[in-house]
């Protein structure tokens, strides 16, 4: 049974430990030919890693990637890439009198495995997510005309961006956290995209937002207000938020990710060094798994529609 990796076509599977020496991913099914550089991967993940705020984790991880295989001078193979982050700022022993910290998978980890490492969360960390961002920076070589930007409309319960930095510095203060909404909108996806029944392009997305750390909620379109509108409104295409019937219509496709306030708070008696929201680092996360399901379903349909 492999829990640990995702997609179809262009298939990646993440390796590694918040506090193991490094993660990584495995990337198949990447076209050959692709231009491809350490610099290409490294842009985005700058904008996920750590320490770039006071509203961030202080955890001092510049996220330097290396390609050790799939690339050959400056353009993919179409075997296997394979990346690799080392964890430069890695304290186990921050960790090692927190049998089951509130709110974590500790319990459920060592309830299906028997077993489980107890540093900082092991494969159920968060630092799990830059090797997804990582994936994501060679998706999007795969689908160059379409642009994915994501960005929080809500933190902390306010919509009014004027009032979150008080909220982030409250709770961080209060070693507390805050939860985050993040939208995204994706642009330049052709119509066609996508599947009817069993593998809708909604449901896909929605399952790759799902499989993120602290999302508890995804919204495509209208979302959960469509169920409060007639359906002379919800008629609208804009409401359908880009895809009707499992497949992409050519218009802007809109999803939505509800992060929850982060676990690990001082206020709860949890050690470490954590993020004051996790949704403010979960952009970058979120468009990653946006091109990744985007990056497959360009291949799939090439493979059925030509």
């Amino acid at each position: 049974m492999s829990v640990n990796s995702f997609g179809r076509l262009f298939r990646f599977t993440t390796w590694g430990e918040s506090h193991g020496p490094a993660i990584g991913v495995v990337i198949d099914g990447c076209p050959p030919g692709l231009a491809l550089s350490e610099t290409d991967i490294q842009l985005w993940l700058d904008k996920r890693r750590p320490g770039l705020s006071r509203h961030t984790s202080p955890r001092a991880e510049p996220d330097q990637v290396r390609i050790l295989s799939g690339a050959y001078e400056g353009r993919t193979t179409g075997t296997p890439i394979n990346l690799m982050i080392e964890n430069v700022d890695a304290r186990p022993k921050d960790y090692t009198d927190q049998p089951h910290r509130a709110g974590h998978a500790d319990a459920a980890y060592e309830a299906k495995y028997g077993f489980r490492d107890p540093r900082g969360g092991g494969r159920a960390s968060a630092r799990e997510t830059a090797a997804r961002v990582a994936a994501g920076a060679v998706a999007r070589l795969v689908i160059p005309k379409v642009a994915i930007e994501a960005r929080p409309v809500e933190i902390g319960g306010s919509a009014e961006e004027a009032e979150w930095e008080r909220l982030l510095d409250e709770a961080r203060e209060a070693g507390s956290s805050v939860g985050a909404v993040i939208e995204c909108v994706v642009t330049g996806v052709p119509a066609g995209w996508g599947a009817p029944v069993y593998a809708k392009l909604d449901a896909e997305l929605a399952a790759a937002c799902m499989s993120i750390n602290a999302v508890k909620g995804v919204e495509i379109g209208a979302g959960f207000g469509a169920a409060r509108l007639r359906g002379e409104d919800n008629a609208d295409p804009a409401m359908a938020g880009g895809i009707t019937g499992g497949i992409a219509t050519g218009e802007p496709i809109v999803i939505r990710a509800a992060f929850k306030p982060t676990s690990s708070v001082a206020a709860l008696g949890v050690k470490g060094r954590h993020d004051p929201c996790v949704g403010l680092r979960g952009a970058p996360v979120v468009e990653a798994m946006v091109a990744l399901v985007l990056a497959d379903q360009k291949l799939l349909h090439r493979a059925q529609c030509g």
